[in-house]
């Protein structure tokens, strides 16, 4: 079950981390502040699953769980700015 958590919390981190990137360099203020909730509750769960048992299926979720976010990120980024992002005056 670490191994779940810690695969969802580091994908979450790394889809953050690339919406935020994507956001500011688009010029989206209001959805760079919001993913920042999401860096941080990722990071925090992190941080408190790594600290115990870790074998190799925890870290290959770990591993894993970057790559993926990423790639999701770069997928869902072009959505959430026609959806969400800054209006045009």
């Amino acid at each position: 079950m670490n191994a779940l958590f810690l695969f969802s919390a580091t994908f979450a981190l790394v889809l953050f981390l690339g919406l935020q990137s994507l956001n500011v360099n688009g010029g989206h203020r209001m959805l760079s502040a919001l993913t920042s909730f999401g860096i941080g509750a990722s990071n925090i769960t992190i941080l408190k699953i790594m600290p115990g048992p870790t074998g190799w299926v925890e870290l290959a979720a770990y591993l894993l769980g970057g790559p993926l976010g990423i790639l999701a990120s770069m997928a869902i980024h072009p959505w959430m700015a026609r959806r969400f992002g800054r209006r045009k005056s």
